[in-house]
């Protein structure tokens, strides 16, 4: 640092933490990797490496991203697949045989 000049503040990066904790609640495989790098994020920025820290959170993000996708469209599907087989098989008739 030059006499004379103010330093710079530290630059903030989110880490995308949050989104990575509830993506391990719908697909915990790929969250897993997301919760890793943002935890890398904060560390990277007290030793200053901004660069570092921006790629680390935007891999997070993705990895948060692909999480919450796979883990929506997975209940989405049983949620489906649960309806449509009641709906069929309240409409089928059949019912059990008693003996």
């Amino acid at each position: 640092m030059q006499p004379g000049y103010p330093s710079q503040p530290p630059q903030q990066v989110d880490n995308n933490m949050t989104m990575s904790i509830v993506a391990i609640f719908l697909f915990w495989p790929l969250a897993i990797p997301a919760i890793i790098n943002a935890s890398k994020v904060n560390p990277l920025l007290q030793q200053g490496d901004y660069a570092g820290a921006q790629a680390a959170a935007a891999e997070s993000k993705k990895w948060s991203k692909w999480a919450l996708i796979v883990g929506i469209a997975w209940i989405a599907i049983v949620l489906v697949c649960c309806v449509g087989g009641s709906v069929i098989g309240a409409l089928s008739g059949n019912t059990a045989m008693s003996y």
